[in-house]
């Protein structure tokens, strides 16, 4: 619609002009339970919303996006809806200095997780509401002044269904039938939220003596639905969020600013978590309905303190516009780990940062839309892409460098100062840069310049010279950067030297912590060292870059790899092993062989799944493609091998069964699964739960070997929502035309799907031994894109574009049909333009990873 895409320019001009002093929101959801006659269901929402202008007599506008508005009053005048609302915004003419709104509209139930989402739970029939809003999609519920920066206390109200519990961002009391709650504090539109239905509802409560003498009380609740219940361990959610606290208000120094503490944990949700204050919500799949490894458990405490470090982070101080995301993102990403190590039983967190979240980074930041992490966002759509690895990964690295580089307690004293100086206020970069300007006595400026306002990657190598005794007679350290970003950064890094001992094991014998600046650096601490078998330029993880080794530091890589004791060290050399296939310097059938030879000696099962999931990729995207069915055949191989000897009820053991049965490729393989579910085979220790079920059948689907009354007879077994996305993702991946075109005519043709639905019928239709398959619709691909950007909200806009672009079919016919569409389409919305962009980057650079693959098999 004309006015949805709100640009940074008319923010500006309505901040100056508009302050807003509160919101009465009113909403009726007894609409979401009990037949339709056909038509969409929509909801009354009723807002007031209370505001100055200083100009008087000036206009602006008020965002809505709704089917229908019933009235429009602005100071006592009803206006014409007709007239003044075109279905986003709602034209105020004429205003004065103080003014009162108020707009009855009816609003639509999402399908897509923006707005209020409209859940079905298939396995008892209850309906289940929640509200994603970030960036915009407050205005879906309620009119608003939708924009971060013109904050207000808001206070809301539910009428629901009488055998439903409401939830909002304050406590909330149920009286004549209708859900009162606190107002809250002076908040952003887009972090307010509102959960309804028959959620399984647990509570605990957390307190804390404060230095002031008083005692700090937070009522917990979390909750889910209660198809999920059997499985919620709602204990283990409230420790690591008791923990958080605990650690948040050491390190703060600012007590928690808005009362209660609720979690939710919601269907179909298209994140991992939002940071609504006083009402998180997390997608469900953070209850786990099977046994998972306890990579998972971290994960989900990183996100549950990734969202408690944001109620200070974006909540109680936000960023004035989307430029300075990073001012929250960033800061809840690094925050989520930094609390994970220092308050919680994960105290190897870095380990999977390092190796998993850092990927994430380096990824986003070679591609050609990569930006600084204070980026030039336009409008909402470039912000709605901009939650990416540049503003969470490279921004929470950059922060690990700042603290290494100011010192971890300047940077904590710059936060107090930060959140005391801003509370309830926005700000900007610079705000953030004269606090720590202030506690460190270091210039920010350069700082800021060089990692915050400038992208791309570099690339740190050691050069070693030895003397005639062996020793190191000098060690430099090289630095590079893209021509396209040529940008070099200073470093605080710390660079290990490692040598085998007599007894075989690979450990740092010297380590030196010092500045790399320029394009070369000379290390003078190490010289006269013993010469090493390995130089880590990186060691520890102290800032961002992409390493690389040194010719005897590769070859001892390629030869004693599994021999690093050290977990992080071993973690780091993985990830700089995988950047050098995906920039083509190692051939992929290389990276394949070093898991199958060292990957079963990771102890740390969060890079142990890191690796299984590179080598999947490695075999899809890098290697060359007459060494495809050898190299799946290997793989299969040494995954069944590494199932049969991992200790049986070990988490490795579960690891490497979920990788075996992606890896599958011949009939043994098939017939092994076939066997592990009918349980006319087993394996000692390998509990066959109902979620390995589907990830067994997954593979036998997409081969051939379960066909739709196997897949039916399985969702019979687990009649559930989460069964029926599992069901879903398994029927699109038959090898079988109809099917493709099936699913296809579901997600392109049809907007019948939710979002969830949607989601796995794309990650079943997109099978990489389907290439053939799947060919038709490379075409198809370009002929619909516009489309589906200009007619589909834009959450599943970029599913369907990323999701379907014809990445497998892996040659030069693609890359040229997709600079043509791109040529022929110069006009058409930036955003989509960038997922075109980036979709074409990643097929280039596999295509470079196939050619050095190939190279590597003839030379």
């Amino acid at each position: 619609m004309p006015g949805e895409n709100l640009s940074r320019d008319e923010a500006r001009e309505r901040a100056a002009l508009l302050s807003v002093d509160g919101y009465d929101v009113a909403l009726d959801v007894r609409s979401a339970v009990g037949e339709s006659r056909g038509e969409p269901r929509t909801f009354s929402s009723v807002t007031t919303i209370r505001f100055r202008c200083n100009e008087p007599g000036a206009s602006s506008f008020a965002d809505l996006i709704a089917p229908s508005v019933t009235a429009v009053t602005l100071n006592g005048k009803d206006l014409d809806p007709g007239e003044v609302f075109d279905g986003t915004r709602i034209a105020l003419e004429d205003l004065a200095a103080e003014n009162e709104l108020v707009v009855d509209a009816q609003c639509a139930y999402s399908r897509t997780g923006e707005g209020l989402h409209r859940f079905v739970d298939p396995e008892d029939g209850e309906v289940y509401l929640y509200t994603q809003y970030e960036p915009a999609d407050s205005r879906r519920v309620f009119a608003n002044f939708e924009q971060p920066d013109l904050k207000a206390p808001f206070r809301f109200e539910v009428r629901a269904p009488e055998e439903w519990t409401a939830w909002s961002n304050g406590a909330g009391e149920l009286a004549d039938g209708v859900w009162r709650f606190a107002e809250t504090k002076p908040i952003s539109t887009y972090i307010t939220c509102v959960v309804a239905g028959p959620y399984h509802y647990v509570t605990d409560s957390y307190r804390r003596a404060l230095p002031d003498g008083s005692t700090l009380e937070i009522p917990l609740g979390a909750m889910c639905r209660k198809g999920l219940a059997p499985h919620f361990d709602a204990d283990d959610v409230f420790l690591v969020t008791r923990q958080g606290l605990d650690f948040f208000h050491e390190h703060f120094d600012y007590p928690y600013p808005f009362g209660k503490y609720d979690q939710a944990f919601v269907p179909e949700y298209n994140l991992g978590a939002m940071e609504n204050p006083g009402l998180v919500t997390f997608r469900e799949e953070y209850i786990f309905r099977g046994r998972v490894t306890q990579a998972s458990y971290e994960a989900r405490a990183n996100v549950i303190l990734h969202e408690m470090a944001h109620m200070w982070f974006g909540d109680l101080v936000t960023m004035v516009w989307w430029d300075d995301l990073w001012l929250k993102e960033s800061f809840a990403d690094f925050m989520g780990t930094f609390a994970n190590v220092g308050a919680t039983r994960f105290d190897g967190a870095w380990i999977t940062f390092a190796n998993r979240r850092k990927a994430w980074a380096y990824r986003a930041d070679q591609l050609p839309s990569t930006h600084p992490i204070t980026a030039d966002i336009r409008d909402l759509q470039d912000a709605k892409l901009n939650f990416d690895g540049i503003t969470y990964a490279k921004g929470a690295s950059v922060l690990k460098q700042l603290v290494a580089y100011v010192g971890q307690d300047a940077f904590l004293e710059g936060a107090r100062r930060y959140f005391k100086r801003n509370a309830y206020g926005n700000t900007r970069l610079g705000d953030l840069l004269s606090v720590l300007q202030e506690t460190s006595g270091r210039d920010m400026s350069a700082w800021a310049h060089q990692w915050l306002q400038t992208a791309g990657v570099n690339s740190l190598t050691p050069q070693v010279l030895l003397d005639a005794e062996g020793r190191v007679a000098e060690l430099v350290v090289l630095q590079e950067a893209a021509e396209s970003h040529p940008e070099l950064r200073p470093h605080r890094v710390a660079i290990g030297l490692y040598r085998r001992t007599a007894e075989g094991a690979l450990e740092r014998y010297a380590r030196v912590e010092t500045d790399v600046d320029g394009p070369r650096t000379v290390i003078g601490e190490l010289a006269g060292a013993e010469a090493p078998e390995l130089v880590l330029v990186n060691d520890d993880d102290l800032t961002y870059c992409k390493i690389r080794f040194d010719d005897t530091s590769l070859a001892t890589l390629r030869d004693h790899l599994g021999a690093l004791t050290d977990p992080l060290a071993r973690a780091l050399c993985w990830s700089a092993l995988w950047n050098l296939t995906r920039d083509a310097l190692l051939p992929a059938r290389d990276f394949v062989d070093l898991v199958l030879r060292f990957a079963s000696r990771e102890s740390d099962i969060g890079v142990l799944q890191m690796l299984q999931a590179w080598a999947g990729s490695a075999l899809t995207h890098y290697v060359a493609p007459q060494w495809r069915d050898t190299s799946g055949r290997l793989l299969a191989e040494g995954a069944l091998r590494e199932l049969r000897q991992a200790e049986p009820g070990s988490e490795h053991q579960l690891a490497w069964a979920r990788f075996f049965a992606s890896a599958a490729t011949g009939e043994d393989d098939f017939g092994l699964l076939r066997e592990l579910l009918s349980g006319t085979a087993a394996i000692d220790g390998l509990d066959v739960d109902q979620e390995l079920r589907w990830a067994f059948l997954e593979p036998l689907a997409a081969h051939g070997a379960a066909d739709e009354t196997d897949l039916a007879a399985e969702l019979a077994r687990d009649d559930t929502a989460s069964g029926k996305r599992h069901q879903v993702r398994c029927l699109a991946a038959r090898p079988s035309a109809a099917v493709k075109a099936q699913a296809w005519a579901q997600v392109v043709e049809s907007q019948a799907l939710s979002n969830a639905l949607v989601e796995a019928t794309i990650a079943g239709f997109a099978q990489p031994t389907q290439r053939e398959l799947l060919a038709p619709y490379a075409e198809k691909y370009f002929e619909v894109i516009a489309r589906i950007w200009a007619d589909r909200s834009i959450q599943i806009g970029m599913d369907v574009v990323r999701g379907l672009y014809p990445s497998l079919q892996d040659g030069p016919r693609t890359l040229e049909a997709t600079d043509a569409w791109l040529s022929a389409h110069a006009d058409a919305p930036p955003a989509l333009r960038r997922l075109v962009l980036e979709a074409r980057d990643d097929l280039a650079r596999a295509l470079r990873g196939q050619e050095c693959d190939a190279r590597a098999a003839t030379g």
